[in-house]
């Protein structure tokens, strides 16, 4: 039995989300009511005029013995920034992209080796500003559970899956208080992930988890078992507005700056 397997057993035996339940037909009912979640919360281009420097992640969904599963790299010890920590494929826009999704594919076929025609791209969710005040559009798609990467080791050390509904229903999880891109004092979530396969553990904290968390409970609809600061009977507007009280913050602190 493998890790995914292990893991779907373990939250089949605990009140498993209702529309992901047993009895949906496995795999292409699970992957198609995934994707019309997912297109319900397109928010397209609707974040691309903002004047902030660009970068887009790719959030690589698969199906593994039955269970949806993400796929993470984590970045080689040699780079300046973050090195060492868990991550999503991504980077900064370049000239040559035609927009956030060209970004995202482009910088997954450098660092892992995953051609652009391989990822079924379904849609872009609300972005975050990270603490260098990118705009990071996450870009969801779906990719064969065939896939085998070839990590580009100037940019990443290792690469891995965790089923996609640990970010709601961790083994082990803590929040950790942080100061977000406006300055003030917020908490972040942190996953520890034991991966059987490769019988090592991966930390997953920062934006990285938040995305993580986001996409899950897009998908899922369910509460998770920690806290987090979304109306679940309105997520993408609660998502939005949260969005751009951020980003309104972070304005208003370049102003106050000058």
């Amino acid at each position: 039995m493998g890790p995914a397997a292990a893991f779907l057993g373990q939250l089949q035996r605990k009140a498993a989300p209702r529309a992901f339940s047993a009895g949906c037909r496995p795999r292409e009912s699970i992957k198609e009511k995934a994707k019309l979640r997912l297109r319900e919360c397109d928010v397209g281009d609707k974040f691309s005029h903002l004047p902030l420097r660009k970068a887009s992640v790719l959030l690589p969904l698969l199906l593994r013995d039955g269970v949806l599963c993400l796929l993470l790299t984590v970045r080689s010890v040699q780079l300046r920034r973050s090195p060492g920590e868990v991550c999503f494929p991504g980077g900064k826009r370049e000239e040559r992209d035609k927009d956030e999704i060209d970004t995202a594919l482009r910088e997954a076929k450098e660092e892992v080796g995953l051609q652009p025609e391989k990822v079924e791209v379904i849609c872009r969710l609300v972005p975050v500003i990270d603490k260098m005040n990118h705009l990071i559009t996450p870009v969801v798609g779906f990719i064969e559970d065939t896939f085998q990467a070839s990590p580009n080791p100037d940019e990443v050390s290792d690469v891995f899956v965790v089923p996609l509904e640990y970010f709601i229903k961790p083994l082990n999880y803590v929040a950790l208080p942080y100061k977000n891109s406006s300055g003030y004092l917020s908490w972040m979530h942190c996953f520890t992930y034991d991966d059987h396969e490769s019988k090592k553990s991966f930390k997953i904290w920062g934006l990285t988890a938040h995305l993580a968390v986001f996409l899950a409970i897009v998908i899922f609809r369910t509460k998770p078992t920690f806290e987090v600061h979304y109306d679940l009977d309105n997520l993408i507007a609660s998502a939005e507005n949260g969005f751009m009280n951020l980003y309104a913050s972070i304005k208003e602190r370049k102003k106050s700056s000058l």
